[in-house]
């Protein structure tokens, strides 16, 4: 017999009754009925009860074992009366009686109980993963990433991609993030950078021939953490085509995801139609470029109906260039009660309130209320009630200013509304492309012209379209939203050299300058770059909506706190005296 078991936890049956077998595991929990020792023994595939009486050699030792000890026992199967059958686990027919067991691993007072659902708070949970890591719903999350990504590989194989690595340890490349920076031992004074995507390399890859790549890749960047963000390193399916156009880039990588949330989603249904909107009609209709689309509210503007109109403050500030006011619908939001408390909410958001109107049924015919209606009067109140489609029992919000002042908690409250009228559907995974982003920004206290968004998207309509107005160019870039989280970002690239450093040009770069940050990829550019596009698709936050998790590290192995600390590997740490010398380095005292 093996040395530590002849069977898993989950594998015995009715089938092995009166089998002698052995078992290693965990002590999920002990029970004590009426001198009978009852073990449930957990290991990774599942629960097998084992029991103990007095009777048995093995008793005394029985006795003293406690939680999350690490175990061998062995013993004899035996059927479970039926009354005590337990259908919930494979193993529930039968239980092992033990008559020999041996500790292979005794624990001491435990931080955090394995057993049960308590609440612990993140910082026990991290200093002590390795245990959190044994709980069933941990568990489950990262077979779960397991599986995922080995769909994701199947599928991308399956579709004609072929995988390939990419250096780790490489040169520093500014991509929208802070750089994670390594000294280098053999050249003092210089440094390597660990990658915040494969971006350069993977269209290298293009240039060298390969046509199509694919890559579950790690990334690095010095980041501020969110909920859906890792604050140091995450995981990417990235992936790269030659000779393809926008259109080709999404026709791959929708069966590839399609399928995984078929897969994995749980039952949930999957939208097949994957709209594509553009970057500023996201913006206008839902607050994001990462909108929600279970929620079928759409914003829309409704200036016309408060310039000039008795309503001074929306009034006044439509005097001003590059305002509006946008409202949100409402339906079935249509209580003085709920108005209220989405006013609260944008107070909370740090706005003064959130203008609001609705309509209620009067008996003899419909009437708006609220403290709008009764500023602007009924004719302005009407048009806008039948502009945004609603009637009695509806309400609408309002929201005005320059669009990037208010974009965002109007996006919000579009959110809150949907979830708190129940419009949301929460089960289904519902994606939309969004497109034509803008390439460039105007500073509005300098006035100069930057990158808004990836500076080596091909600009749409290449040359020609940098002449003109930098504000009007656009991208051949792209981003995939689902459920109101950015799954994919990708571009069409920009291969050709003259128009690269245009494109720099405008935005204050000079070609030395581009040439110095990005010469690898430039002067490969020169060697007859193919037309390539492609995309990364986050696989952490794949996960976390597919195992239903509202935080990223709940489906990250070992993940970093708030802080970007490891306080189970105690990272960052000081270094030595002796590693600072090695490196040419010091350090310099914080205050």
């Amino acid at each position: 017999m093996h040395a530590y078991r002849s069977h898993t936890c989950a594998d015995l049956t009715a089938d092995n009754v009166g089998e002698k077998v052995r078992l290693s595991g965990w002590v999920h929990r002990v029970r004590d009925h009426g001198g009978v020792l009852f073990i449930d023994l957990r290991d990774h595939y599942g629960i097998t009860q084992v029991l103990c009486d007095p009777d048995s050699a093995a008793f005394s030792a029985v006795e003293r074992v406690r939680a999350e000890w690490c175990i061998r026992i062995d013993g004899e199967v035996k059927a479970r009366d039926a009354s005590l059958v337990n259908p919930k686990i494979p193993t529930g027919g039968i239980e092992v009686f033990i008559r020999e067991i041996e500790v292979l691993g005794d624990a001491g007072e435990l931080p955090l109980q394995v057993f049960g659902d308590q609440e612990y708070p993140e910082e026990t949970r991290l200093r002590y993963r390795y245990l959190d890591l044994r709980r069933e719903k941990m568990q489950a999350n990262m077979v779960l990433r397991s599986d995922v990504v080995a769909s994701i590989r199947r599928r991308m194989w399956d579709s004609g991609f072929r995988e390939y690595q990419t250096p780790i340890i490489t040169a520093s490349s500014p991509e929208g993030a802070r750089d994670f920076l390594v000294p280098s031992r053999l050249h003092p004074g210089k440094f390597y950078a660990l990658p915040q995507a494969p971006q350069q390399f993977k269209q290298l890859l293009m240039v060298s021939g390969f046509d199509k790549y694919f890559q579950i890749a790690p990334c690095f960047r010095d980041e501020d953490p969110r909920a859906d963000r890792s604050p140091t390193d995450f995981y990417q399916l990235d992936l790269e085509m030659s000779f393809v156009e926008q259109q080709d880039v999404f026709d791959a990588i929708q069966p590839v995801l399609t399928g995984v949330f078929e897969e994995f989603g749980g039952g949930k249904a999957v939208d097949q139609d994957w709209p594509q909107i553009s970057y500023k009609d996201a913006a206008l209709w839902y607050g994001t470029d990462k909108p929600d689309l279970r929620n079928p509210i759409k914003m829309q503007v409704v200036s016309e109906h408060f310039a000039g109109s008795g309503f001074a403050i929306f009034a006044k500030l439509l005097e001003q260039d590059g305002t509006e006011i946008r409202a949100i619908p409402a339906p079935s939001g249509g209580s003085r009660k709920f108005c209220d408390r989405m006013n609260a909410f944008a107070q909370k958001e740090g706005l003064p309130g959130m203008g609001y109107i609705f309509w209620r049924d009067q008996g003899d015919g419909m009437e708006a209320a609220g403290p709008l209606a009764k500023n602007i009067g009924p004719e302005r109140t009407e048009a806008i009630r039948q502009q945004l489609g609603l009637t009695v029992g509806d309400a609408a919000f309002f929201l005005g200013g320059k669009p990037k002042t208010f974009e965002s908690i109007a996006g919000k409250a579009r959110n809150v509304i949907g979830s708190e009228l129940g419009l949301t559907d929460e089960n289904r995974f519902a994606f939309a492309w969004i497109v034509d982003f803008p390439i460039y920004e105007k500073d509005e206290e300098s006035g100069k012209i930057d990158f808004e968004h990836n500076p080596f998207s091909m600009p749409q309509g290449g040359m020609q379209a940098l002449e003109g107005n930098p504000l009007d160019v656009l991208g051949y870039q792209y981003d995939l939203a689902c459920n109101g989280y950015e799954l994919v970002s990708g571009a069409i690239r920009n291969h050709k050299p003259e128009i690269m450093f245009k494109a720099f040009e405008i935005a204050g770069y000079g070609e030395d300058e581009v040439r110095k940050r990005f010469g690898g990829m430039v002067n490969a550019f020169q060697y007859g770059a193919p037309p390539h596009g492609g995309c990364a698709a986050g696989i952490d936050r794949i996960v976390m909506l597919l195992a239903e998790e509202q935080n990223i590290r709940e489906v990250i192995l070992f993940p970093m706190n708030q802080r970007a600390e490891d306080l189970m590997m105690a990272a960052p740490s000081d270094p030595t005296s002796d590693q600072l010398m090695e490196l040419g380095l010091r350090t310099i005292p914080q205050e």
